[in-house]
This record gives C-alpha cells, structure tokens and sequence, in this order.
C-alpha cells in the first residue's frame, strides 16, 4: 500500500529527478554563488536582524500571556461550564488550523507592511500553541488542592491562582520558551511576506538574486536559530 500510494502520489504531479542532470548547468552558476557568502552582508543589516528579535519577543509576552488566560477558558477543571467550555476548544482549534504565514498576509492587509503585521501574526500563532498545551496541562493537575480550595470558599478565579497555576506554572514557562524559539524560525518566514525583520530583507536579496548575500542571510539565521535552541532547551530543562 505504501508503495502503491508512493507511485500514485509521484505520478499525479509528474515527479521526475531529470531535471537535477539536464539543468545542472544552469544551477551550477547560482550554486558557486552560494558557497561564497557575502559575510559583511549580515552586519550591514543589523538594524533587520534586531527588529526580528524584537517581533518574536514581543509576539511571545503577548500571546503566552493571552494563551494562559485562554487556556484556564478551555479546560473543564477550571471552567465547569460545559457549554462556554466547547466554544472555547473549537475557537482555539480554529486559531490553530491557520498558519502563521496566513495571519501574516491578513495583519499585513489590515495595518501595513511592517513590524506590527508581523507581532500580531504571532501573538495569534503563539495563543493556539500555548492555549492548547497548556490547557491540557491543566486537565492532568493534581486535583487534591482544588478540592481544599473549594472547601475553604474559594470562588473560581481563587481555585485558578492558587490551586492551579501553581502546578502548570513549570510546564507554562517551559511552553513559552518554546514557542519563543517557533518565532524565531517563523519570524523570519512571515517577513517574507512583509511583516517586517530579516524575512523582508531576504525577499528584496531574492527579488535580486543576490545569492551571496542571501548564503550569508541563510548562514547566520541557521547560528542564531541553534544558538537560541540550545540556551532554550538548557533553560526547559532546568525549569522542569
């Protein structure tokens, strides 16, 4: 079956590997371009470089923040209501189900190219994500403090800060930083379609065809993206 629907699949869209040997030629010119980097390049657009930082951190504060409030909604253990509780899951599935790079072009028509089409796309992005993690999170917490809470006459907001977030606390931050480094990654894709930062200069380098300093650009994303991976995942690990 596997190889049936692997056949069916590659015919459907006419795969073939023939133009890697027929158009070699051709790619070689713009392959010889790439393996010599442009090195000033990147610190010729510094300024882009740090608008990009600035749109994930900000994307990060404000959709955690939105998305632990949604995912207190969309829990039963801290929303009992049945009925506002499924609206809350299908709205957050409904989030999720668009990319980030479609929120981008959405934000990017609603207020402009720039660093705020680009902030907005994420913080949407990002409260799906943590929403959904965190919310399930929830549904796993020890329910011994709750019940004490209740007991003691605690209203529900009460039950949700004092009983709750205290045990999803670890996994919440832990989230955070994750989608943290999702917006470094998709920062750079969504400027591509104007939402500001380095995905904006490296579309200009395409339009171009400045591959030497589009090797540079590619280069340099890839160290900064391993570089807040591997500080991310050793701060997760001591938080958890």
């Amino acid at each position: 079956m596997v190889v049936g629907f692997t056949i069916w699949a590659g015919a459907g869209i006419g795969f073939t590997l023939a133009p890697l040997f027929t158009d070699l030629g051709r790619g070689w010119v713009i392959l010889e371009q790439l393996l010599h980097p442009n090195w000033l390049f990147i610190f010729e657009v510094g300024n882009a470089w740090l608008e990009t930082l600035a749109i994930a951190v900000l994307a990060s504060l404000f959709g955690c923040a939105v998305g632990l409030v949604a995912a207190m909604l969309a829990s039963s253990v801290t929303l009992p209501n049945k009925a506002w509780h499924q609206v809350i899951k299908w709205t957050l599935s409904v989030i999720r189900s668009i990319p980030d790079i479609g929120y981008a072009f959405l934000f990017v028509a609603l207020v402009g190219v720039g660093s705020l089409a680009g902030i907005l796309a994420l913080t949407m992005f990002n409260l799906g994500i943590v929403a959904k993690l965190t919310s399930e999170s929830i549904d796993a917490v020890d329910r011994g403090p709750l019940e004490a809470a209740a007991a003691s006459g605690a209203n529900g907001i009460q039950r949700a800060r004092w009983a709750v977030y205290p045990q999803v606390l670890p996994n919440f931050l832990s989230y955070s930083l994750y989608v943290f480094e999702l917006n470094i990654r998709a920062s750079i894709v969504i400027g591509a379609a104007g939402a500001g930062g380095i995905g904006n200069v490296l579309l200009v380098q395409l339009g171009r065809f400045e591959w030497e300093n589009i090797s540079a650009l590619a280069i340099a994303t890839f160290v900064v993206v391993l570089a807040i991976d591997v500080a991310s995942q050793a701060i997760r690990r001591r938080i958890t």
